[in-house]
């Protein structure tokens, strides 16, 4: 069982994204608190038909039922007491003592950040520094690009700053995810 800790302290859009691209069985993120026995049987019930192997995509920031349930001051404290370098390998530990099967962590950390861009990484931050090269133009400052059912619009800065856009529980991508028969943790 691979657990590979994605980048998404309390946001988990790129955790879902790679966990959905990259084949991931379960994925975990920050809007869903977890069930680590649900957790457990889906990793149990793949074994159960013959795979051999189950890939989890962790959100950094995934917590636990029990988590979700406390205070900010206590979820606080219990994550620095934790004795376990990060939230995968607590999950790793947990696992492996429920299910008895092998984990391995991997947390790549910053370095997934890297690699080529594509062609459409290419035309994506060619289309948004050309409409940001407008909006100077036009003299329209405290504004952002942002790409809206595939158009590249203005946002003021107002709207976004200091505002955390969360996965919604309901989202697109969630069921998406769910219908491909993923585990969410939930």
């Amino acid at each position: 069982v691979m657990c590979i800790e994605i980048m998404g302290n309390k946001a988990g859009w790129l955790t879902l994204y790679s966990g959905i691209a990259g084949g991931a069985d379960i994925i975990l993120i920050p809007e869903h608190p977890y069930d680590i026995d649900k957790v457990a049987a889906a990793v149990e019930k793949r074994a159960k038909a013959g795979k051999n192997f189950s890939i989890l995509a962790v959100a950094e920031g995934a917590i636990s039922r029990e988590e979700a349930a406390m205070s900010k001051k206590d979820f606080k404290a219990a994550r620095a007491a934790m004795p376990y370098p990060s939230i995968s390998y607590r999950l790793a530990d947990e696992l492996q003592k429920i299910t008895s099967q092998e984990i391995r962590v991997t947390i790549p950390g910053h370095f997934q950040r890297g690699g080529a861009p594509c062609a459409a990484d290419r035309l994506l931050c060619t289309r948004l520094g050309v409409a940001a090269a407008e909006l100077i133009r036009e003299g329209k400052f405290g504004n952002m690009v942002a790409v809206q059912n595939d158009r590249i619009v203005p946002v003021p800065l107002k709207e976004v700053a200091g505002r955390l856009k969360t996965v919604p529980v309901d989202g697109e991508l969630v069921h998406a995810a769910r219908e491909l028969g993923l585990c969410m943790g939930d």
